[in-house]
């Protein structure tokens, strides 16, 4: 699904209350040329729907300026809120569209029954992130790890994870990703001869 959303550029000197009290919700772009940042606000209805839709540092968004003109492709970077209060005070984008390549955390995504699950193991699931480097236009949606070979006791790494084509682990290769674990055991009961004879029952 494609999430967008509209912004305006804020005024010079207009204040963070104030605007709130307005229904909008101060914003900053950056990246979008160089290191400049520009001051938006987005309506606190718009703000809302988009932090359903999206994640933080995972979720391109598709962000239109019409008065600057701009628009492209941002990731949400940093949501400012009230530390008990559902208040929003402010959302930081970085633009992600001038960027040759870019870094993101996508979900993993594991498909699959592993044949240890089949033998009565369980599945770990270690890593539900990976760091991936990809072009800011081709960003995948999740990372697919197959894990239907996974005997019981076996790993599947960063470096043995199948990418989508274009895009680059940037975790440690040697790190975990899943594992099949044996079942836990349950402790044997002890034998009528094992059980200690209490005092009572000996008459004492």
């Amino acid at each position: 699904m494609e999430v967008k959303v509209e912004c305006q550029k804020r005024a010079e000197g207009s204040k963070p209350k104030a605007l709130r009290r307005e229904g909008l919700i101060p914003a900053t772009l950056y990246g979008h040329q160089g290191a400049e940042s520009v001051a938006l606000t987005v309506p606190a209805k718009a703000a809302e729907t988009l932090l359903k839709q999206a994640d933080i540092n995972h979720t391109p968004i598709e962000v239109n300026i019409p008065d600057l003109p701009w628009n492209g492709k941002v990731l949400l970077r940093e949501v400012q809120t009230h530390p008990w209060k559902p208040i929003l005070y402010h959302l930081s984008f970085f633009s992600v569209a001038t960027q040759d390549t870019i870094q993101i955390s996508l979900p993993v995504n594991l498909v699959g029954t592993a044949v240890g699950v089949k033998q009565g193991g369980i599945v770990e699931h270690v890593m539900t992130e990976l760091q991936v480097e990809c072009a800011p236009d081709n960003i995948p949606e999740t990372i697919d790890v197959d894990i239907s070979n996974l005997d019981v006791g076996a790993s599947l790494h960063v470096h043995e994870i199948v990418l989508p084509a274009g895009a680059t682990a940037m975790d440690d290769p040697q790190r975990p990703v899943v594992n099949v674990l044996g079942a836990p055991t349950m402790a044997a009961e002890p034998s009528q001869e094992q059980q200690p004879t209490s005092l009572l029952s000996e008459g004492i």
